[in-house]
């Protein structure tokens, strides 16, 4: 803290922030009561001398405002930088994923919020993701319309094209057997989770489908569409069983609440966020204050009232559906509820209970909460993950943050310095950079040379013969062995030592006794040395003796053949010269007794192992 100022400085270089709920969840463990013999929890005071009183969101489910993300804890971003497109937080709560336009998912600590490592998942940008019910598999889809099962190791088991446009989102069913994903081909697909295979295909929607949801407990699906309609299908028939209108623009994103599953919310370019109750197939409740398109939005795992919304501006509103929270000169209103005709009653409008309007730069695409509650994950198009959580009794000054207020009006009240925030910004840049250098120096592999296939230790020289491609699972070709008698030629481009010559005089000694066969082809009887070979001629095919090595007319010599190689057999067709079925990878040996490759690790056994571990239930 500074003397005599209740900001904290930022000339100095502050320590990374970690939250741990560990001592909350063991407070509260140790001190719960049966319900009805509960005296009930002493209420949190705004004093520091309280902060070990804290409690996690679970020991008050009637108090939402108590888990309301007002205090920023840490911005997270990547050496280098792309869009953020979804984060999700593991279901055990450890770690944060996100994953970007570039295709990549990037692990953060969920303590910490330091950079754990980074893998390549898609070939082009992720759109969706998603975890299953059972916590024990994870969907993406891409631009591609490429579907990937993880497992929460990240072993990537199956791929499955699911879509020929970018699929834009997906969701699990109760039971984790069958998965529905939105594309921008402006239909729905219900696919078997354990085969991989569409069972269904729901057409309706006029324009893109821009986001789908699974019913909690229900086989009730929603998707919301580029024509402004929000529609309700059922998963088994794939007929439409309504269509709720209400939004005057493109549907963003539609949500069921989680615990109950009673509601429904929408989110559309029209600035305005819908709450609609499935009793009565109506909205109830009307989200106002955003000045631009909302984007997203998020229900909290355990208070069922608390609604968070993001916008286009990059501002963050959360919202307490049991609070209207009208502004001062406005008319307070009835909830339908209160009404004698709830039918024909107007939706209450719905004012923000806490709002950040500087969250991020630019819009912000995806948003989620920790499995606790406690901790809200925010990714955005400024390329930048935040971490948002409640604030600690005394923390009354993080309302005057360059968050809420902006930059320059922080500056003004001396609660943000604007070199400051550039050094701290730098120094958690830098720090990102070492915590991702070190988490990637287990994944480096060590250089290999290029060498000469079959001769170990020999290095390939400048401008020489490029190693004969390798095949996967088998390694390089070794190279095929010469005929006995026929002496191994030195590589091509290599030259001879001349100061070390052979003595050819003794060599050809030994030839006569017949203690060294002798050679298919004239040794030079002068001692100044071999004479150069030929040059290559251009676009000379590697593996191959050059010209001019052996004499014209010369054939090697194979044991149990006269007059050298024989002819092919009747019929013989080379490999090179048969049609390419697609299948070379899938045949085995034949009759003929010519070895060919078997068949490579797929991801079929991958998947055959999960059924037999019981993970995963086989197809019906």
């Amino acid at each position: 803290m500074a003397a005599g100022s209740p900001f904290p400085t930022l000339l100095a270089k502050q320590k990374r922030p970690i939250t741990d709920f560990g001592v909350s969840l063991v407070n509260w463990t140790r001190d719960q009561r049966p319900k009805y013999q509960d005296p009930g929890w002493e209420m949190e005071r705004p004093s520091p001398s309280y902060l070990i009183d804290m409690l996690p969101p679970s020991a008050n489910p009637g108090r939402p405002v108590d888990s309301l993300p007002a205090k920023h804890l840490h911005s997270s971003l990547n050496k280098i930088r792309h869009p953020i497109n979804v984060v999700r937080w593991t279901p055990e709560g450890r770690r944060l994923l996100t994953a970007s336009s570039s295709g990549e998912f990037t692990l953060w600590n969920g303590m910490g919020f330091n950079f754990e490592t980074i893998m390549q998942a898609h070939d082009s940008a992720i759109r969706a993701a998603r975890y299953s019910h059972s916590d024990d598999w994870l969907l993406s889809a891409d631009q591609d319309g490429i579907i990937k099962y993880w497992q929460t190791n990240f072993n990537n088991v199956k791929v499955i094209q699911g879509h020929s446009d970018p699929i834009r989102d997906v969701a699990f069913s109760p039971a984790d057997t069958k998965f529905v994903t939105a594309s921008d081909d402006s239909t729905l697909k219900i696919f078997d989770f354990a085969g991989g295979i569409e069972e269904s295909v729901l057409t309706g929607h006029g324009w893109d489908a821009k986001s789908v949801d699974w019913h909690p407990t229900k086989g009730l699906l929603v998707s919301g569409s580029k024509d402004h309609l929000v529609k309700l299908w059922d998963p088994r028939t794939g007929r439409c069983l309504t269509t709720l209108h209400g939004h005057k623009n493109a549907i963003q994103k539609v949500l069921f609440e989680p615990t109950k599953g009673q509601m429904l919310a929408t989110c559309a370019r029209d600035s305005t966020a819908r709450v609609f109750d499935l009793r009565m197939m109506r909205d109830v409740v009307l989200l106002r204050g955003h000045e631009k398109d909302i984007s997203t939005i998020i229900w909290h795992p355990i208070h069922r009232s608390l609604l968070s919304t993001s916008g286009s501006d990059g501002s963050i509103f959360h919202y307490l559906l049991d609070e209207p929270h009208t502004p001062e000169g406005s008319a307070h209103t009835l909830s339908p509820y209160d009404t004698p005709d709830p039918s024909i009653a107007p939706a209450q409008p719905i004012y923000p209970a806490h709002r950040v309007t500087y969250a991020h730069d630019m819009a912000v695409w995806s948003m989620d909460w920790h499995p606790v509650g406690h901790i809200l994950a925010s990714g955005s198009n400024d390329r930048i993950t935040r971490f948002w959580t409640r604030p600690r009794p005394g923390d009354d000054y993080i309302f005057d943050d360059r968050y809420h207020i902006g930059e320059s009006a922080a500056e003004a009240k001396g609660t943000w310095d604007r070199r400051g925030g550039r050094r701290q910004m730098r120094d958690e840049e830098d720090q990102e950079v070492e915590d991702e250098a070190d988490g990637l120096v287990d994944q480096k592999m060590p250089l290999k040379l290029p060498s000469f296939p079959g001769i170990p230790g020999l290095p390939m020289p400048s401008g020489g013969l490029e190693p004969p491609p390798s095949i996967p699972g088998m390694g390089h070709i070794p190279p095929l062995p010469l005929p006995q008698g026929i002496p191994l030629p030195p590589p091509y481009g290599l030259p001879l030592d001349s100061s070390n010559m052979p003595d050819l005089s003794k060599l050809a000694a030994l030839m006569k006794d017949g203690t060294i066969p002798m050679p298919p082809f004239p040794i030079p009887t002068s001692s100044k040395g071999l004479p150069p070979p030929p040059p290559l001629p251009a676009n000379f095919p590697p593996g191959l003796l050059p010209p001019g090595l052996l004499p014209p007319g010369f054939q090697i010599p194979i044991p149990g053949f006269q007059g050298g190689i024989p002819p092919p057999p009747p019929g013989f067709i080379p490999n090179s010269m048969k049609p390419n079925t697609g299948n070379d990878m899938n045949e085995g040996p034949v009759a003929s007794g010519i070895r060919k490759r078997g068949p490579l690790p797929s991801q079929q056994e991958s998947l055959a192992e999960e059924q037999r571990r019981g993970k995963y239930r086989p197809v019906r």
